[in-house]
């Protein structure tokens, strides 16, 4: 069965000694484009969340955010640099008298300062964290994966939709082709029957090139051909997962083969069917491009 490309699952840990939060959304992509946020001590596992994010979720523009936070720690997760907070207040203050201004809010000015704050990493067993970490991103990303099934049943059901709504064209094609020559035929036969009793030419010559002629307009390979095509796109989207790129190939094929029957019906009739066929073509098109 199919699965979407959108998809959301969000997942969380808490003990006494930390604080865990995993984010997952993913949105449709030709590849895994993947995007992660996390706390400066785990920057280098960025590769190993890659690994993991594309053995459940394969593709797709995928974000991850992850925070995490450690409790029972007597020590300030910052370093403040006191000699630099009081050589910008100072400087802050002379400024102010400088040009005869009120000191204002000089402590916060100065405390946000450029390098007066620095973030520092906690010490701790990363090991231990990373572990737990990975088990909360492994749900989040399950969840994910869920949502992106689920999505994927309501995208089975609108490209079902879809394929019935062309089938259902393709059947009055069908049935109007026999009337559709038998037109054709009386057509040229009045067109020409005056002219064939005033000049003579040579019959089985004009005979063959008729014969030719109406080669041109048969249209019966490409209703099998699209036949085929749409049992075949049936087919796919009740197979395996990951059939996006299959069901854009197999979309490609249907419309050459809808594209040609408008090009050679030479009938209103049937062309009002081969335009249905394309608007709800297109409806596909646009709908397997969020399909893994």
């Amino acid at each position: 069965m199919i699965k979407s490309m959108t998809g959301f699952g969000v997942a969380g840990f808490e003990n006494e000694q930390m604080t865990i939060q995993v984010e997952v959304r993913s949105l449709n992509s030709k590849f895994l484009d993947l995007s992660v946020r996390s706390p400066r001590q785990f920057s280098d596992k960025e590769p190993e969340i890659r690994t993991i994010v594309q053995s459940i979720l394969d593709r797709g523009k995928v974000s991850v955010s992850i925070e995490f936070a450690a409790k029972g720690s007597q020590n300030l997760p910052v370093s403040i640099n006191q000699e630099l907070f009081k050589s910008y207040y100072g400087e802050f203050k002379s400024l102010a008298e400088l040009v005869g201004e009120q000191p204002g809010d000089l402590f916060k000015l100065a405390l946000q300062a450029p390098n007066v704050i620095t973030s520092i990493p906690i010490e701790r067993e990363e090991s231990d964290d990373w572990t737990q970490i990975k088990n909360v991103l492994e749900e989040a990303l399950r969840k994910c994966d869920g949502f992106r099934m689920d999505e994927g049943g309501s995208l089975y059901s609108k490209l079902e939709g879809n394929i019935q709504v062309i089938r259902s064209a393709f059947k009055q094609v069908k049935q109007e082709d026999p009337g559709r020559k038998e037109k054709i035929q009386q057509r040229i036969k009045n067109h020409f029957a005056q002219w064939m009793d005033d000049n003579s030419f040579d019959a089985n010559r004009f005979e063959q090139e008729l014969i030719y002629y109406f080669e041109k307009l048969d249209i019966t390979e490409e209703l099998v051909r699209l036949e085929t095509h749409l049992d075949y796109f049936m087919k796919s989207m009740k197979g395996e997962s990951a059939q996006g790129k299959k069901l854009g190939f197999i979309s490609q094929e249907i419309g050459r083969e809808i594209n040609t029957i408008g090009s050679k019906a030479n009938d209103a009739e049937i062309q009002k069917h081969v335009i249905l066929m394309k608007d709800e073509l297109e409806k596909i098109k646009e709908q397997t491009l969020n399909v893994i």
